[in-house]
This record gives structure tokens, C-alpha cells and sequence, in this order.
């Protein structure tokens, strides 16, 4: 199955990190999935790699062929994906801004009927844990329903180096068991939803809203 993961934040550098503290996250993440779950597709999608443009018009909303060729791509492995695990940081105790930009210039209809994993992140002693209160009913929206175990980091510029790896004293093991679980129920409910899309189009069971935002409305 394809997976990819979403690192939420254009931050280049973290205090008390001189370096950027979601990029070891994210970095321990990929290397986690590539090392146990090497069956799958694992690809990073970086926020920082995505300018956001002055004013913001969404991918759904340029006529078909004419969106800017790294949205255009990107939708494509959205489209294609079969699960996603959402990185953030914890600003003011919400999830960040920079991932809630990117998800949003994409229909809900490429996230939907396929599962999400909620990872966040702190210098703090909290991890994100916060941040990701909200991201539960934002991703629900989106259609990538979370799957009830989540990742917390706390102090994260403690336990990681800026490669990804463990620092000394901490047991990478460890925190690859402490992904797992996380992991496993997103890959137990992608699994799932594959093969029952296979059997059965979602979108045209459901029928997705399109056109008019009347659609949504009660009779």
C-alpha cells in the first residue's frame, strides 16, 4: 500500500533546536515505517517544499489540467494514497497553521474513505497532545478518519538528532514499539477500506458534493 506523510510546519528552526524539530520527527517516522513496514510505499510530503501562494485558491479550484504542476502532483498522490500520518506541532494549542494550508487546497474527496494516524510534537513536556485534540475533527472532515491510538513527542530536541536517530540514552526500539502501535491500526484499517473499495466506489455509493453547496442541505 502507498502511505504518505505529512510533515505540518515551515519552521526553520524550533528553540530551544537550532535545527528544525519537526524534520527529526518526521525523519524517526519514515524511518520507522521503511524499516518495519517495508512492504509499503512511504513518501514525505514537506510543507516547507509548498510556498503558499498570496492569495489562496485551492487546487479543486482551477480548471481541470490548469493548476500549477506541484499541486497537480501532489493531488495525484493524495488521490493515490491509502493512508496518511499527520505530523504537527502545537501552536497555541492548535494544530499548525502551515498543515492546515496545505490539506486544504485539496477536495475531501482524495483524503476520503481511507485512514489517518495523528502524530504531534513539542520542545515542551506535553508533546502536542493538545494540537491534536483538533486535528481529530479536522481530519474526520477531510474524510481520513484518525484511528484512536496517537503519537506524542514530548521534549522531542531531547530525544532525537537532527538526522532522525535516537540520542544517547534514548533506545530507538523503544520508540519504534511506541510508533507500532500507531502505525499498525493505520495500516489494519488501510488494509480494510482497500479491499472493500475495491469491491465497492465509495463515491458513487455516497455521491460526493460537487457542484452546489446546496447539496449538503436537509429537504
Amino acid at each position: 500500500m502507498k502511505f504518505l506523510v505529512f510533515l505540518g510546519t515551515v519552521r526553520d528552526s524550533t528553540p530551544p533546536s537550532p535545527a528544525r524539530l519537526g524534520a527529526r520527527v518526521s525523519d524517526a517516522l519514515v524511518t520507522c515505517l521503511q524499516r518495519r513496514y517495508g512492504e509499503h510505499d512511504v513518501e514525505l510530503v514537506d510543507a516547507m517544499d509548498f510556498s503558499p501562494s498570496p492569495v489562496f485558491k485551492p487546487h479543486f479550484a482551477y480548471p481541470e489540467g490548469k493548476a500549477p504542476s506541484a499541486l497537480n502532483q501532489l493531488a495525484e498522490k493524495i488521490e493515490a494514497a491509502d493512508g496518511f500520518v499527520m505530523i504537527s506541532p502545537e501552536y497555541n494549542h492548535s494544530m499548525s497553521p502551515a498543515l492546515a494550508n496545505l490539506l486544504n487546497h485539496f477536495g475531501s474527496s482524495l483524503y476520503s474513505y481511507k485512514p489517518s494516524a495523528i502524530v504531534t510534537y513539542s520542545a515542551g513536556q506535553w508533546g502536542g497532545m493538545r494540537a491534536a485534540v483538533g486535528m481529530r475533527t479536522f481530519l474526520s472532515e477531510l474524510g481520513c478518519l484518525p484511528v484512536s491510538a496517537m503519537i506524542h513527542v514530548p521534549k522531542a530536541q531531547d530525544i532525537f538528532e537532527a538526522d532522525g536517530s535516537v540520542k544517547a540514552g534514548e533506545k530507538q526500539e523503544a520508540w519504534f514499539d511506541y510508533f507500532g502501535r500507531t502505525i499498525n491500526q493505520m495500516i489494519w484499517w488501510a488494509q480494510a477500506a482497500k479491499e472493500h473499495r475495491d469491491q465497492v466506489n465509495p463515491h458513487q455509493l455516497v455521491k460526493d458534493f460537487k457542484r452546489n453547496p446546496s447539496q449538503r442541505n436537509a429537504p
